[in-house]
């Protein structure tokens, strides 16, 4: 029996699922654009605060001398934090990935813990620990002890990708080991190295408690100072807009440092698996860098914290201040994690099922957020909020929006990458037995991307249980999370009340660090 098809006729329920999934398409775009155009507030503010202002005041804002000291206190910390970042993150990663040095597994875990120590609890150890530790000098070694592990992590990646043939090609031409290293290895690291660096800087941008508690001055630490003691708008919002083309022009620094240069392998098999170099008799001396590297970033708060908590006993485990922070913290994070994961649903689903041009930009106005620093999305919610929907002034609502919009690229990341381990076909055969778009999103695509939607969310409830800035400038009054409490305490001097909150957090953000590692060893086949 001959069945012949039409090309020009399509089955007879072609049309009704092309049409869902059209339709679905559309929805998932408007609800896309939706998110987008609330992604772009933080910039639009600072744009419209500047033309209410009028542009000669706003001029004269800008064009004063304390913001030509906030840009210089921002290129020296630059200049003084990530050179040394990057010589330590690549020579613990070359010790770790391509040489002998004995447990180098543990090494590698010890280099990733201390992102579950947040940033201001570093500079509450070390302060605490040597009450004279302020300035520039420690800004900057607080600063490469905190966000070491950005530049490490893809550093390392790429270093256990490298594909040995070209060293070996190097080396039989009579290159020396170190200029093997220098011409070879090192040019292939420039893209980890630059991504990392720009994670690091935007991160140096941003950061507040760090600074405040070392008391070095910079845009973050200024623009809040202004907004708490005499709520000076127009001053606080022009600072904001000089910290978002610092951000801009971090961004272009980086993408002009990366350049157009493609490092992909070409040709069949797979890469050799790389030898590891013998150190030999300097087997012994490389131990201190790693060791010295954990002594300073985790045994420095480690001992901070187990001082305080033993000075001040079992008592201070008791105070009634700590189980509300900790309920009022788990329920920032849980909310904050699951608003976050819902709103950036569509944009990952097109991302995904649906790419194109007005996607693509769509996926850009969600993304940019990770560039922007959790004060400016803070102050134009405040803005917002006051001049247009006052109720929600201080309210939860705003404090879960800030944190939708300052961790959307995380969730975007985890949904994107979870949606996409889906067959498509399995999508379309539930359309096909009567189901429809929504159904066949909650039936089926969400279960099989459960662990990419559970990792998403993990990241976001992570980076919401250590949350400073936005809280601060947010939060309703009363409210105590873990981050603000120990804020609040340590501001009074009161360094062994504040252990417990230090203490908590890390514990808090230890299990996701501990996967965000897991996960890169297993990408990598280790």
């Amino acid at each position: 029996m001959t069945v012949s098809l039409s090309l020009d006729a399509p089955a007879p329920s072609a049309l009704p699922l092309r049409r869902q999934r059209h339709l679905a398409g559309r929805a998932m775009l408007l609800l896309a654009g939706v998110v987008a155009f609330c992604a772009l507030l933080p910039v639009g503010f600072i744009v419209w605060i500047a033309i209410e202002t009028g542009w000669q005041a706003a001029f004269a804002l800008i064009w004063r001398p304390r913001v030509g000291e906030l840009l210089v206190n921002t290129l020296l910390l630059e200049l003084c934090t990530l050179p040394p970042a990057i010589l330590l993150a690549v020579a613990l990663a070359w010790l770790t990935e391509r040489s002998d040095l004995p447990a180098a597994k543990i090494f590698s875990w010890l280099a990733v813990a201390p992102l579950a120590v947040p940033a201001f609890v570093q500079s509450y150890a070390w302060v605490s620990l040597l009450p004279s530790f302020h300035g520039l000098p420690a800004a900057a070694l607080v600063s490469v002890l905190a966000y070491l592990p950005f530049l490490y992590l893809p550093v390392a990646a790429q270093m256990r990708r490298l594909d040995p043939a070209l060293e070996h090609v190097a080396a039989s031409l009579g290159q020396s080991p170190s200029r093997v290293f220098l011409r070879v290895v090192l040019p292939q690291l420039r893209l980890a190295i630059c991504g990392g660096s720009l994670l690091v800087g935007l991160h140096l941008l941003a950061e507040y408690g760090l600074f405040a508690m070392i008391r070095f001055d910079t845009f973050t630490t200024a623009i809040i100072d202004q907004f708490q003691s005499s709520y000076n708008g127009p001053a606080a919002n022009m600072l904001a807009g000089v910290l978002v083309l610092s951000c801009c022009g971090l961004i272009g620094l980086e993408w002009l440092l990366r350049g157009t240069a493609r490092y992909a392998r070409i040709g069949s098999g797979a890469p050799r698996p790389v030898a590891r170099l013998r150190l030999g008799f300097c087997r012994l001396p490389a131990l201190a860098l790693p060791l010295g590297l954990a002594a300073l970033g985790l045994g420095v708060p480690a001992l901070t914290l187990s001082r305080w908590l033993l000075a001040a006993g079992e008592g201070v485990w008791r105070q009634a201040a700590l189980i509300d922070a900790v309920f009022q913290t788990l329920s920032y994070a849980a909310a904050g994690a699951v608003a976050t994961a819902v709103i950036a649903l569509p944009m990952a689903w097109l991302s995904v099922r649906a790419p194109s041009r007005t996607a693509r930009f769509l996926e850009g106005c969600h993304s940019y957020l990770g560039a922007l620093p959790g004060v400016v999305v803070a102050l134009a919610l405040v803005t917002v909020t006051v001049r247009v929907v006052l109720p929600l002034y201080q309210t939860a609502v705003t404090v879960v929006l800030a944190y939708v919009l300052m961790f959307l690229p995380r969730a975007l990341v985890g949904l994107r990458a979870g949606i996409a381990q889906v067959p498509a076909e399995l999508e379309r055969a539930a359309l096909a037995l009567g189901r429809n778009p929504v159904q066949v999103l909650l039936a089926v695509t969400l279960p099989l991307a459960a662990p990419g939607v559970a990792a998403a969310m993990a990241l976001v409830a992570m980076g919401v249980a250590t949350e400073l800035t936005a809280t601060l400038l947010l939060a309703p009054n009363g409210t105590r999370t873990l981050a603000t409490e120990f804020w609040a305490l340590t501001s009074e001097l009161d360094y062994a009340k504040a252990a417990p909150y230090a203490a908590l957090m890390i514990v808090l953000s230890l299990p996701m660090t501990a996967l965000l590692h897991a996960q890169a060893r297993r990408s990598l086949g280790s």
